[in-house]
Parts: structure tokens; sequence; C-alpha cells
């Protein structure tokens, strides 16, 4: 934990007096639209506190990365360039997509090389992310800086009279929290000593007088926070994680967790000249949920643990040309899963277990999950493609745990025997899992339908989205499969097809002699064995780009789609 600068960075995050605060300006991500989108992950330096410069990682920048717009039903091709010194990954969470293109810890892209997944967006308009999830490393590498917004546009969103200005009445807020060594660098922490909204500590921003939409982005590595505004005004929860309420739910305070989205209207009308604080309200939180414990030292000491502090200072100037007044009464007409359609109730466990020493754990205990610390090599369950299902997740934890699935958006079934309340009633990937009262478990059920992309090499993940317990092996992994498919892994049945034009210098083409042969995965490994190019199930019509390559000599591995088999064969880069 840093010293030379713990007054400064105290002073920052809990200078509760308005008068005599100095604040910074709050950093809006750059945004990128489209349907084709370039991301460098690189190592950076940026200057966050007066001194040294802090090491951090961008994407496309010196810290996070830009927001991307996405609209229903485009194909998005995403070219993702990693010039890290580590490997890394990229998850882009809550979407709906084939697991070879979802991010995971599977899909892990070495420094150099370039990774280009796509997919139809079939997600509903609301508020998603992308960051690393590197088995392991999430933790360091969320806390550099490396991850991003996403936000899906759709018809019935569009349709509504909402605020749309980013940056002005339409705002991103990613929440987190940091701490700093003697030297100004990250330590990699659980808990930081100081709030930070995008990037930004001590954060002002000025919003105006109007109906203003805020898009919460919970980043932090483990801590919960209870947003409210400082003078308990009332604001409306438009969204959870996966789309729009059926109709705005009033509150004055919501409790946002690990990886949890929310987007809120906020009325600022008739405001002009005044000024109000965003909280996080955590000295009511209890001491199994994170942010609420009170440790002053050890590895999970801190000094925002169980006290309210600011996240937001808002300033309230004049109307826009065209302000939002009002806010709709109705959003759109959410068709939940039925439950009398599920095939199958999984019975899940999350629970704590001492002396795990493999891996080191930071805390007395491991957070686990089906008793067991994740496997990479093991898949937990196989679900059958189509498939409505019931998730029951039994905790004997004491703590409380954020529980994030892939692939699917779900509906909270009931908490506990007690229903979600309003604002946790639409699609979630999200869902909290209280820890244990007394002697007593507690149970949440959750419902999601399985319904394409089945995948018998990649598996999805689910696990805490607190990321120290994710890297400490809160976590598993299921494939979804077709049970009715005649393809059997192997490795005898070879694709056979020639490279040409051979050697080449832009595009490299593949002529295969079944035209039904179709790619599962295709890799360019140059002459020394590094990897350089990934493309999971690539159109190949087109041909593969190589004009980025250097020349010389490099090597074309083929997956085939139907048998999995791989076939290798060299080509020249001119």
């Amino acid at each position: 934990m840093k010293k030379n600068a713990l007054l400064f960075i105290l002073f920052l995050a809990l200078g509760f007096n308005a008068k005599s605060q100095n604040y910074n300006n709050l950093w809006i991500p750059d945004t990128l639209s489209g349907t084709t989108f370039n991301l460098a992950m690189r190592d950076t330096f940026s200057q966050i506190i007066p001194g040294n410069q802090t090491i951090t990682a961008g994407i496309n920048g010196k810290f996070w990365g830009p927001t991307l717009f996405f609209n229903q039903g485009d194909t998005v091709h995403m070219n993702v360039q990693n010039l890290l010194n580590d490997a890394t990954t990229l998850h882009w969470h809550g979407f709906h997509l084939p697991a070879v293109m979802d991010g995971g810890p599977h899909q892990m892209i070495p420094p150099g090389t370039v990774w280009q997944p796509y997919w139809k967006v079939t997600n509903n308009a609301a508020t998603y992310w992308y960051h690393p999830h590197l088995h392991e490393m999430t933790m360091d590498q969320i806390t550099k800086g490396l991850g991003g917004l996403i936000i899906v546009r759709d018809p019935i969103e569009s349709a509504l009279a909402l605020p749309r200005s980013y940056g002005i009445d339409d705002i991103p807020l990613v929440l987190t929290d940091c701490d700093f060594t003697s030297g100004n660098q990250f330590a990699i922490v659980p808990y930081g000593d100081s709030s930070v909204v995008n990037g930004t500590l001590s954060p002002q921003h000025t919003v105006p007088s109007q109906i203003v939409r805020f898009r919460i982005l919970n980043a932090a590595i483990e801590r919960s926070f209870n947003l409210g505004f400082r003078d308990n005004r009332n604001f409306s929860v438009i969204t959870s994680d996966g789309g729009l309420l059926n109709a705005p739910v009033t509150v004055n305070r919501y409790l946002l967790h690990a990886g949890e989205r929310i987007e809120i209207l906020i009325d600022f009308s008739g405001q002009s000249g005044t000024s109000v604080d965003l909280m996080a309200f955590n000295a009511s939180l209890g001491n199994f949920i994170a942010g609420g414990e009170n440790f002053l030292n050890g590895p999970f000491g801190n000094y925002l643990g169980h006290k309210d502090f600011r996240m937001l200072h808002v300033n309230i100037g004049p109307q826009t040309s065209n302000p939002i007044t009002s806010i709709p009464a109705t959003l759109t007409n959410n068709v939940l899963l039925n439950q009398a359609n599920a095939n199958v109730t999984r019975l899940l466990t999350l629970s704590d277990s001492a002396g795990v020493t493999n891996p080191v754990i930071l805390g007395p205990n491991a957070f686990i999950i089906n008793h067991q610390l994740f496997d990479i090599n093991q898949n937990e369950y196989e679900v059958p493609i189509g498939n409505t299902e019931i998730w029951q997740i039994t905790s004997s934890s004491i703590f409380g745990h954020p529980f994030h699935i892939h692939d699917v958006e779900f509906n909270i079934i009931s908490v506990n025997g007690v229903a979600p309340v309003a604002a946790q009633a639409g699609w979630k990937d999200v869902v909290f899992i209280p820890g244990r009262t007394g002697t007593t478990n507690t149970v949440v059920k959750f419902i999601a339908k399985f319904e394409d992309y089945a995948d018998i090499l990649h598996p999805f993940m689910y696990h805490c989205h607190i990321s120290l317990h994710e890297d400490e092996g809160m976590m598993g992994q299921f494939v979804v499969v077709d049970p009715f498919a005649t393809a059997v892994k192997t490795n005898n049945q070879t694709a056979s097809f020639n490279l040409y034009p051979n050697p080449a210098n832009s595009k490299l083409y593949l002529s295969f002699d079944d035209p039904n042969t179709q790619a599962y995965y295709v890799k360019i490994i140059n002459v020394l064995g590094k990897t350089v190019l990934m493309l999971p199930k690539p159109q190949l019509q087109q041909g593969i780009d190589i004009s980025n390559l250097t020349p010389g000599v490099y090597a074309l591995e083929f997956t085939d789609q139907k048998t999995k088999a791989v076939t290798t064969k060299k080509f020249i880069k001119e």
C-alpha cells in the first residue's frame, strides 16, 4: 500500500467538504461504431497522481478502451491485436455468441498476435463491456486498465424518448477503486484506498438541467457499491444487465456488484447552478458483502471499507437545445422464460475451503464451486443445445458472491424463495448470491435457454465475478453439445486442400478437394513457432489477409469444422 501518497489519495477519495475539494474533470472514453472494430492492447504510462507516472494498460489509448456501439442484427468483426508484453484474452461480457469467439481463458492471445472473432449481435439494447479473462491474471490486467464498454442499440430502445447524447446527457460511468505503491504504481490488491470513475480520481462532471442517463458498470476487482445521491433524491432504473426493464423502477439506493451494469435516469430539471454527489453508501453494508468489511491492515486492508464515500461530483448546468424532460412510463414488454419449459434443474454449490496452498490463496479460505477448484481441462457440464435450464445455486459460503455465466442472459427466479425485486426482474448475466445466514444456506435460482452455438472443443465459463476469487479458482465451465450430431472429434480425417498463391503477398486462399469442407479454426504460425494470427471460424471465400505479416516462411494450421482434425501446410509471405 502506498505511503508517500497516502494523504493525497485519502484527500481525493474521502474529502467530503465540497468547498475545499479539488476535482478532476471526468474522462469520457472515445467511441467507435460500425461493424469492424480495431482494438490494440498496449502497455502504457499514465499520469494519475503527482510524481512518477503509473504503468497502465490501455486499448487504443493509455488507459481503458473506447466505447463500442453495436446495432442489434449486425455482424461485428473484431481485430484484436495484443501488443502487451504478456498473453491475454478479451471477453465480450454479456454477449450471446459462439464459444470460440467468447474470449474466455481458452482463447488466449499471445503477445504480438492478432485475434479476429466475429458474431451476429442478437442481444437487446443495453450496456455491456469487454475485459481480459486470462486465467490467474484477470485481476492484474483489469487493475492496470484493460477493458471497455459496449452499447447496443435496438429498434425498441431507439423508439423511446431517452437521452442518447453520449457524454452530454448519456454518461458512461465505470466504477472501480485502486491502490498505489510508494512509487505510484498500481498495487494488485482486492481493494483500493481510492474510488475511481472512468480512470479519474475525485471526478466531477457537468450535466444539463434535464433528464440525464447514467450507464453504470461496476468494474471493481471486488468491491460492491451501494449507489445513491447525497441528498437522497430518487432515480429511475431502466435496464438490468441485458436489456430494458418493462417499466422504470424508482429507488434511492441500488447495490451494484462486480460485473453488473445498470442504466438510470435522473431528473435534474430546474437545478442549473447547483451540484450533488453520487455516493457509495457502503457504511450500511454487512461484513460479508464486498466493501462492507472494515479491514485496516493485511491483504484486504483499505480505507474505504464500511464507509460512505463520493464517487462523482455532479455539477448541473443549462439545458441542451433538445432536452429530454420526462421519463417514459413503459419501456418494453419482456417475455421471460417459463419455468414449466425447463428440461433440467442443475444443482451447483458455493462453499469455503480452508488449507488450500495450490494455488496460493490470498485469504484464509478458498471459495469454490461444486467442491473443487477450477480445472481448465475439465468440463463440468454438457448442456444439450436448445435446453431451457434452471440453475439452482446453494451457497454455504459465509461471503456473498456475484455469479456470472457466459453465453446466456437469464431471468432470476428467486433468492431464498423470494422473487427478485423489480429492478432485477429483467435479463441478467450476473446474480448476487448472498452469504449464508448463520447455519442456513442461501439458495438462488435462475432460468436460461441455451439456444444454439454447440461446440465440443471450446467451453463457456461460469464463475464468481470478484476477479480475485475467479483467479484463485472459483470458476467452472460447460460445453453446449448437439446430441444428434454425427461428427466426432478425430485426428485421422485430415482436410485436403491447397494454398494459393504460394508465395503470396496480400491475400492467401484455400482450395479444398471437398467443396463442403468448412474451417473451425485457422492459425498462422511463424518460423519460430509463434502464433501470429488467430482466426476462429474464418470466412475463407475472400481469402486471408496476410498483408501485415513480415516476409518469410509460415505454417497455416487448419482445424476442420466437422471432424476437428488439424492439418498443417507451409507457405511463403513475399
